[in-house]
């Protein structure tokens, strides 16, 4: 009688552009695609992300030599949808997901983030509509996020992810739940951001412990308590709040990593667990060093990540 026993599963661990202040296409507060490769390298992650289409190159080939040379795998993309105004927005939501999703495919992820719109303006704080959605563009959002993840799956092989975000309609543990609670489990999953979850009162470790089934990707963040509740006191939009330093460096925030990286060991399947301290817009020398001893920092959480070797640039 012979037995085999399967592959361990892993936390991944990587970085995302959103780590070095990259929030838009282009914009000239911010590094230039090249340096966040060679850097995210250098600090010894070895997934990324594709972060805001148009940051990176668009081209497959031109993105699998580029990362390619520097031992880079991409984990994901990333697309933006207000699916709660229903099936008239599909057309427009599709045009902005397919071509990402098939850059996605063609640098061989498998997942795809899905970040509801926002109801107020992330970088102005401009309201944009009513914060609390009605029991109609509830059905709407599920449905049609159901939708997404069916055509998505369908069409390019991958699976969503959809982000709780702040200033946006899925958030607090009440609205994650209820988003979940009404969902497939089966077309779609969840990208727990332990930052914007701790940033909208929620517990990280709760959530994976509760819905742990629906754990299918980690962004890992802290905040700092002191500054999101004044932040929370003077009703400070998020682009304003990450500004003012609302997320910080861990370990110096919450939630505290290690129990949430345990939490997710004890689900006994691989996922990724991508870095992301929102810094937009933050000085180009800031990103790299923080990124240096955060990668130290989840090593001694039992995480592993690559030791980079001498530091060294493409071409150099």
């Amino acid at each position: 009688m012979t037995s085999s026993a399967s592959a361990p599963a892993r936390i991944r661990i990587g970085s995302a552009p959103d780590s070095w202040g990259v929030w838009f296409p282009d914009d000239p507060q911010q590094v230039p695609w090249q340096r966040f490769l060679d850097e995210v390298s250098e600090a010894g992650y070895e997934w990324i992300e594709l972060g805001p289409y148009g940051y990176l190159p668009t081209d497959p080939a031109r993105l699998a030599d580029e990362t390619r040379r520097r031992s880079l795998t991409v984990s994901a993309g990333t697309v933006f949808t207000g699916l709660h105004h229903g099936p008239a927005v599909w057309d427009r939501t599709w045009a902005h997901v397919a071509d990402i999703a098939a850059l996605t495919r063609a640098m061989g992820a498998e997942h795809l983030v899905v970040i509801p719109s926002f109801w107020r303006d992330d970088k102005t704080g401009e309201v944009l509509e009513d914060r609390t959605l009605t029991a109609e563009q509830w059905r709407d959002l599920t449905t049609q996020t159901e939708r997404l993840g069916r055509e998505v799956r369908d069409r390019y092989g991958l699976r969503i992810v959809v982000h709780p975000h702040a200033d946006t309609h899925v958030d607090s543990e009440e609205n994650v739940s209820r988003f979940l609670d009404a969902t497939d489990p089966d077309l779609v999953s969840l990208c727990l951001d332990t930052g914007h979850y701790a940033y909208c009162g929620g517990d990280s470790v709760k959530l994976i412990e509760t819905f742990g089934e629906r754990i299918g990707y980690l962004h890992l963040k802290q905040v700092d308590p002191e500054i999101l509740a004044q932040v929370v006191t003077d009703e400070v939009p998020f682009g304003p709040a990450v500004a003012r330093g609302v997320m910080c460096e861990p370990p110096n925030g919450v939630p505290a990593l290690g129990p949430v990286l345990d939490a997710a060991r004890r689900l006994d399947v691989d996922l990724f667990a991508i870095v992301e301290q929102d810094m937009y817009p933050c000085p180009p020398e800031k990103p790299l060093p923080i990124a240096r001893r955060t990668r130290d920092f989840l090593r001694s959480c039992g995480t592993p990540v690559r030791v980079p070797d001498t530091p060294s640039r493409p071409g150099k």
